[in-house]
């Protein structure tokens, strides 16, 4: 597994157990809550495709998201920004809507269905952690998220059509769905809402 590919789920661990922080939770709540938002889109993404799901077979994956928790656990409250938890799932975003939609080129899916599977990668952890950490889930609030996700897997996606070599194509995808979700967090950018007139 690459470095990177764990750096994401580090990431996404992180804001798992900022959540559990959040509720002052006991160790065991902040463990869970890393492992289910690290591995939870890698493993519907794996499940969707057909292959086997990683954190199964590769023992690095649950290790790192047991570190995070374990970090953020002994680390003061002070450390943590209020709004940490959503810059770390701002950065597992990107990585990860790139790194999904990665492996579904490498395994043959079209690239339309490849974008797809980046943004369920990059989105489905953090839906499952609102899920059970019964806050409002992140579809439903109103600055961009999956949008951000769409954003990096589609233009990663593109670019490796139109021969970009991987890596750049990687870096343009991710720096532009951070970008675009930075800005969605700091100045509550969103797409207008329905209105039925």
């Amino acid at each position: 597994m690459p470095l990177l590919d764990l750096a994401g789920i580090a990431v996404f661990a992180a804001s798992g157990a900022l959540a559990a922080a959040r509720r002052e939770q006991t160790p065991v709540t902040f463990a869970f809550f890393a492992a289910v938002t690290g591995t939870g889109g890698g493993t519907v993404r794996d499940l969707l495709i057909g292959v086997p799901v990683v954190w199964m077979h590769d023992w690095r994956v649950l290790a790192t998201c047991l570190v995070v928790s374990a970090l953020v656990w002994i680390t003061p409250r002070a450390w943590w920004h209020a709004r940490s938890l959503d810059w770390f799932d701002a950065v597992g975003l990107a990585a990860y809507a790139v790194f999904g939609a990665s492996k579904a080129l490498h395994l043959g899916i079209p690239p339309l269905p490849a974008a797809v599977m980046g943004i369920v990668t990059a989105c489905m952890g953090g839906i499952i952690r609102d899920v059970l950490a019964q806050e409002p889930s992140i579809l439903m609030r109103p600055e961009l998220y999956v949008t951000a996700a769409a954003l990096a897997s589609g233009l990663f996606v593109g670019l490796v059509l139109l021969g970009f070599p991987t890596m750049i194509a990687a870096a343009i995808g991710g720096i532009a769905g951070f970008a675009l979700r930075a800005v969605a967090i700091a100045t509550g950018l969103s797409l207008p809402s329905y209105r039925n007139r």
